[in-house]
């Protein structure tokens, strides 16, 4: 029975791991300019960023992943880098083949850099912590390519929530089990797990809020520490800006999700509390 229900999971295991390798190449792909070492590297990591994916869905026990059971979580997410990746690769091959694809990449990426250019915006605070040697045509590029980021994953992050406030999420059917979805959270350690995961959320919320400020520290620290972190060639362009975005955004996201199973729990022990004591008054 085990071994039928593993096959099961093959071909989905399959399908993910192959969009991952494709979506880790994309870049190196649709980039001109891309290095062969560079490229060379590039497929090594879609080859292990599959082999991972593949493992973690082949198994009918939970790993690393969180949410398996919890659709759409896991695929808003990918959906997100996703986007993210192909715009930003767009933007990078607007430089050296213009096209009307990578233009209007280009042209959304303008505005929303015009939209966020002021002195608070995480934006702002990433472009200033780049070199001062660095061309200012690349400090703008870094500026569209940064807000354009942000802005989608804000949009993500809102209509996650929206799901949530209409109980659009979980869609899975039956009852939510925190153990195969939450594989790294030990629902029977410490105290009551509804307190634990209402903190892990407040934690998750706040940090994904102050990271898209922090992060430009980090440029600095590197500047000092070892080498400045410039964004100049193409893959460190657009994965250095997916990363910048794509990790407050699944921070605030998971901390929504363990937010609303908090609720989720509390609802159930209610329900059963209520009826338990039905269950009394009529005896």
């Amino acid at each position: 029975m085990g071994d039928a229900k593993t096959r099961s999971h093959l071909p989905g295991a399959a399908l993910r791991a192959l969009l991952v390798g494709l979506l880790a190449l994309f870049p190196a792909l649709v980039v001109p300019s891309t290095a062969p070492d560079t490229a060379q590297s590039m497929v090594l990591l879609a080859v292990i960023a599959g082999g991972i994916v593949f493992a973690e869905y082949a198994s009918e026990y939970p790993g690393l992943i969180e949410f398996r059971f919890a659709a759409p979580f896991n695929r808003t997410r990918f959906a997100l880098i996703a986007v993210l990746a192909v715009l930003l690769s767009l933007m990078q091959r607007n430089l050296v083949e213009p096209g009307l694809l990578s233009g209007l990449a280009g042209s959304a990426a303008a505005v929303c850099g015009q939209m966020l250019d002021f002195a608070i915006s995480p934006v702002s605070l990433l472009v200033s912590a780049l070199p001062d040697s660095l061309p200012d045509g690349h400090a703008m590029l870094v500026r569209n390519g940064a807000a354009l980021s942000l802005v989608l994953a804000a949009t993500t992050v809102l209509g996650f929530v929206a799901a949530i406030r209409l109980n659009a999420w979980p869609m899975g059917t039956g009852p939510f089990n925190v153990w195969i979805n939450l594989p790294t959270f030990d629902p029977t350690a410490g105290n009551d797990v509804v307190l634990r995961l209402q903190r892990h959320a407040r934690l998750n919320i706040a940090l994904g809020l102050v990271l898209p400020f922090l992060l430009p520290g980090a440029v600095l620290v590197s500047e000092i520490l070892v080498k400045p972190l410039t964004l100049v060639s193409p893959m460190g362009f657009v994965w250095g800006i997916v990363l910048w975005a794509y990790v407050p955004a699944n921070l605030v996201m998971r901390g929504v999700a363990m937010a609303r199973v908090a609720r989720m729990i509390r609802a159930s022990r209610r329900r059963f509390a209520d009826s338990e004591g039905n269950a009394f008054a009529a005896a």
